[in-house]
């Protein structure tokens, strides 16, 4: 139900195209639309109802804004720019790149270079790409180097430089060449990377042979390699088409609010990459598809093909005028159109693959819920919270304590505890204090309740943890004690009146959530500690500096944070916390003994070790 507010705003909604902003109740933006009637589309989200991530979109938002412009193709672009800008968590957002392939580019130059790089620059250069193999992109501009030179100096230095000698440089380190000479060999290069290697390949074959006959076999085998990484980079695929047209095929699969993305990229005449993307959506498949077409060529290293091919329900026209006019089409016959299939198969097997997983993991994570519940006799549940202490011989008592809900750790609901009644090592006092505070704070704030409480040990845990329970707050939760074996790994579950061993199966699913949970809390726990352990081993070295009580202690320690940059502060900066210039130089000179001796004592370790 929309709010008065909203509804005020959307009674004066215009019947004119434009983009759309929503907003959660902190004023920012969590999703950007377009649309050709802006009064009807933003009306849409609050006057029907939605499931899937729409629902969950209509539920945030607080507020919106609109923008209207003249016609459709400026409420895209208008749209890609704020999405872009804004990053709203609810809009399909695209990663920036090429996904780290690399590009084979001839530079414009007075002495143009082959080279390879991983961005793409108007700068009037040729670029070729991108290339899924990084190693043979690279030995293939070796090969074109060796037999298309261009230039590989750094330029006029008065003398011909080493790879002129080589032959693999036309000389612009000392002579001025011609612009002719440099264009037949660009010529050639831009020819063998467009598919005709022929040529090239009869004579590395030819040398190849007249090397191994001459029993020369590692010139030999160094030019079947470059064979092979050429065949790699240029001939990667058998040829698709007839002709070198560099074209992108994009087709999707819509499921259950899923949107499945299919690119594949045709260049020299075959397929050298696919990509495949997998959205939850808002708006309508073919909506978003445009949408995902524009941001897809307004990335920094998207080189646009000469030719689009989309499915016959996308507007060509639209996607033509928001690719820079490359030419947009919908084939429907001969291999383009086969192609156009096949990225529209494998966009449903992908999205299909994803939901089979999502089924097995939900199969998975809530079916060993009910294999443990089934194991103890209780009623089935859906969140266990689970305990551990730590400690060093007695010293930084602290508890832990993680939610798996449905089988999965929720970090947002774990919670540290510092022991505030225990000081010194006692499993039942610390148990005690900390089930305690928790299940009191619970009651008191009329929250969600566990289903299951697991104690990391074994009886001792257990009965403090109920006597607690049943004894001072009044509740019944299920507790059980996560039993560990002499190699600190888990072994098995306790639970019952007689705190008995259920002898789980170690290859169910059951106990692998069991061994989960007691590795995380543990985790968890030990992390907590050796924070605590570390900030109370700072404060001690402090506190046993003359001059430096509990509120100086706590200044240095909220301005610095550790004893090595107290000790590289200045006199000045230790005075300005309100420290007098006697204990501001005590605590140089404290300070520096001890970082003294850590030095030496770090030195003596790495001493040891050498010798």
């Amino acid at each position: 139900m929309a709010s008065e507010y909203i509804e005020h705003k959307l009674s004066l909604l215009p019947d004119l195209p434009g983009i759309y902003l929503m907003k959660d109740i902190n004023g920012k933006i969590i999703y950007v639309g377009k649309a050709k009637n802006l009064k009807n589309r933003v009306r849409s989200y609050f006057k029907s109802s939605h499931e899937g991530k729409t629902a969950k979109l209509v539920s945030t938002i607080a507020d919106f804004e609109t923008i209207i412009t003249s016609t459709d193709k400026e409420a895209f672009l208008l749209e890609i720019t704020m999405i872009q800008k804004h990053r709203p968590y609810f809009n399909i957002r695209l990663k920036q790149g090429n996904g780290g392939y690399p590009y084979i580019k001839i530079t414009k130059e007075r002495d143009p270079r082959i080279k390879i790089v991983n961005t793409i620059s108007k700068d009037g250069a040729y670029y070729f790409g991108p290339y899924p193999n990084v190693y043979a992109a690279d030995e293939t501009v070796n090969f074109l180097q060796k037999v298309y030179p261009l230039r590989r100096c750094n330029g006029y230095q008065g003398r011909p430089c080493l790879y002129y000698h080589m032959g693999q440089c036309l000389g612009a380190c000392f002579k001025e060449v011609p612009a002719s000479e440099y264009e037949k060999q660009i010529r050639h290069i831009k020819s063998f990377l467009n598919g005709n290697v022929a040529a090239a390949k009869k004579m590395l074959t030819k040398r190849m042979n007249e090397a191994a006959d001459q029993m020369e076999y590692e010139r030999a085998a160094e030019i079947r390699d470059q064979i092979k990484y050429i065949e790699m980079t240029v001939e990667k695929q058998k040829i698709i088409s007839n002709d070198n047209t560099p074209r992108d095929i994009f087709n999707y699969y819509l499921d259950k609010g899923w949107l499945s993305i299919q690119i594949f990229f045709i260049r020299q005449s075959r397929l050298i990459k696919r990509e495949k993307r997998l959205f939850p959506i808002i708006n309508d498949a073919e909506e978003e598809m445009v949408s995902f077409i524009a941001q897809f060529y307004q990335q920094k290293n998207q080189i646009l093909p000469k030719e689009i091919l989309v499915p016959k329900s996308l507007p060509t026209d639209l996607i033509s005028q928001l690719a820079d006019n490359t030419p947009v089409r919908t084939p429907v016959r001969g291999t383009k159109r086969d192609l156009l299939n096949m990225a529209g198969k494998n966009a449903q097997l992908v999205l299909e693959e994803k939901f089979r997983l999502l089924e097995l993991d939900e199969r998975k994570t809530t079916g060993a819920m009910k294999e443990l519940t089934d194991a103890m006799g209780i009623a089935p549940g859906n969140k266990i919270e689970a305990f551990d202490h730590s400690h060093i011989q007695g010293a930084d008592l602290v508890s832990a304590m993680v939610v798996f809900v449905d089988g999965q750790p929720n970090k947002n609901l774990y919670r540290k505890y510092k022991l505030k009644t225990v000081d010194h090592a006692d499993e039942v006092a610390s148990t005690k204090e900390v089930i305690r505070r928790r299940y009191t704070r619970l009651l008191k704030e009329h929250a969600e309740l566990p289903d299951l409480i697991l104690m990391d040990g074994g009886f001792i845990q257990m009965d403090a943890a109920k006597d607690v329970l049943e004894n001072e707050l009044g509740l019944d939760i299920p507790v059980a004690g996560m039993v560990k074996n002499d190699h600190h790994q888990t072994a098995d579950l306790m639970f019952g009146d007689s705190d008995e061993h259920l002898y789980l199966d170690p290859k169910s699913q059951g106990f692998y959530l069991l061994q989960r949970i007691q590795d995380e809390v543990h985790r968890f726990a030990i992390t907590f500690h050796r924070q605590v352990h570390a900030k109370n081993s700072l404060s001690s070295r402090l506190d046993d500096i003359k001059g430096v009580g509990p509120k100086t202690r706590n200044k240095l320690l909220r301005k610095f944070g550790s004893i090595t940059k107290i000790s590289q502060a200045s006199i000045d900066e230790l005075q300005a916390l309100g420290v007098s210039k006697t204990v501001a130089q005590t605590i140089k000179l404290s300070l520096s003994k001890i970082e003294a001796e850590k030095k030496d004592r770090t030195k003596s370790k790495r001493n040891g070790t050498q010798s």
